[in-house]
């Protein structure tokens, strides 16, 4: 992987475009080869924004998935997944989401689809972009399960997607990836209760078999679904446990904390990479370049800019395209800025 100074990058998804919300709310209007033409536009329209915009680093924009993890329940075999949510309307939040009820062995016989999404990216990407993965945790994965039968609780349903995860990310690596972020929200959103020790512990026994064979990243957020937070927006609990986290990188959001904790970077900085969220995705306020720039001197007190990547604090998926793409476009110009002068 080319690594520049203050690098540049996404975390996962990128907004879908108007007519590929539309056309995914009417896919029985569409034959197989139609849906198939749709999602490689929508990739290469995710893609060509990213490129444009100037990053070092791009993603599929997860053009593919439903969600950033919702859609990885329908490679799942052992769970029934129609089950609704208790509640339908009304302000947007978590529990309007439902659960899928476990009816026998959870297993993914044909994979979790990665490998197909990234195999598509390097086929519509143009040469020479250097491209990321993103893949859900196991233990993020089994909040979305209701345990029962075999599986007593959440994570005897972590073990279960534990060498299902791991299996994909091998795959994946052997697929030709040499960036992958494994995302973890749920540990972070729920440090604050767990044995962070034991959350550790599942991560890297996912990550054992593909760990110094790729850059290895993980983004530790409180929560994105709908613009809104689901946990203690604190950093506190989970260091120093997560400094034993076996990756590259681990990426903080900080920009809609008001960079509240940014000195848990220097922790960071003394074991890894750091990745910092300097766009607010919940905000409709456009950082200017002189933002970004002033955001990125703050983090320098803390890590050198060698160690340095800056991204959106989250995936982008829950932000209108038109202030993605301003804001994206903006963070790249201060992250040139800042790179010029150090």
């Amino acid at each position: 992987m080319q690594k520049h100074p203050i690098l540049t990058t996404v975390i996962g998804s990128y907004p879908f475009p108007g007519w590929l919300v539309y056309a995914s709310e009417h896919l029985e209007d569409f034959g197989s080869d139609d849906i198939a033409e749709m999602q490689d536009d929508g990739v290469t329209a995710a893609v060509m924004d990213q490129v444009r915009a100037g990053l070092d680093v791009v993603t599929d924009g997860e053009q593919s998935r439903f969600d950033f993890n919702l859609s990885f329940y329908a490679f799942l075999g052992g769970i029934d997944r129609q089950q609704e949510p208790g509640r339908r309307y009304g302000p947007p939040a978590h529990d309007q989401r439902g659960r899928h009820q476990i009816v026998g062995e959870i297993v993914a016989e044909h994979g979790l689809g990665v490998v197909d999404e990234f195999q598509r990216l390097v086929r519509l990407a143009p040469p020479g972009v250097q491209l990321k993965a993103s893949v859900p945790g196991p233990y993020t994965l089994a909040g979305r399960i209701a345990p029962g039968g075999d599986y007593a609780d959440r994570y005897a349903v972590t073990e279960a997607l534990i060498p299902i995860v791991g299996d994909e990310l091998n795959r994946l690596v052997e697929a030709g990836c040499t960036m992958i972020t494994v995302d973890e929200p749920s540990m972070s959103c729920y440090a604050y209760r767990e044995d962070t020790e034991r959350l550790v512990d599942i991560f890297n026994r996912t990550v054992a078999a593909i760990y110094g064979r790729c850059y290895l990243g993980s983004h530790l957020c409180f929560g994105n679904y709908k613009g809104r937070a689901v946990a203690p927006r604190s950093y506190q609990p989970m260091f120093p446990a997560f400094l034993e986290l076996t990756v590259d990188e681990i990426h903080v959001e900080m920009a809609s904390r008001e960079f509240s904790e940014l000195e848990v970077i220097e922790q960071i900085g003394q074991r890894m990479d750091v990745g910092v969220g300097v766009i607010d995705v919940k905000s409709y306020y456009i950082e200017t370049p002189d933002d970004v720039l002033s955001r990125i001197d703050r983090c320098l007190q803390y890590v050198p800019a060698g160690q340095l990547s800056v991204s959106p604090d989250c995936g982008l998926s829950q932000t209108a395209r038109w202030a993605s793409r301003q804001k994206l476009e903006n963070m790249v110009t201060g992250a040139r800025k800042a790179r010029d002068s150090v």
